[in-house]
């Protein structure tokens, strides 16, 4: 009788030491993977929040022009559309470009 008492508790406490340990583990692998997403929907609502703003002034022309009375430049032209940077990373490898050539003038 003592031995099956004995036998019984070591299996139910190692059955539940297994289950514990399984049941962290996938905890831990829902938190990495919500701290990903979280990342991502940061990154998107700030993507979203930039582009709403580009938005409301883009097809605004006239806040524009309110703008430009408002700090007196009658002398405004329009930027040639080959200034424009269309993505972020056209003006890094621009910049990375003007400071390779300043690097090089140092040198000589």
């Amino acid at each position: 009788m003592f031995k099956y008492k004995l036998f019984f508790s070591i299996f139910i406490f190692s059955s539940l030491l297994i289950v514990t340990s399984t049941i962290k583990n996938q905890t831990r692998e829902v938190e990495k993977e919500i701290d990903i997403l979280s990342k991502r929907i940061f990154l998107k609502e700030k993507d979203l929040n930039e582009s709403f703003l580009d938005y409301s002034y883009v097809t605004s022309p006239a806040k524009i022009e309110k703008k430009i009375e408002h700090l007196g430049n009658n002398n405004y032209t329009p930027v040639k559309k080959s200034k424009l940077f269309l993505d972020l990373s056209d003006f890094v490898s621009l910049e990375k470009k003007i400071a390779v050539i300043k690097q090089d003038e140092k040198k000589k």
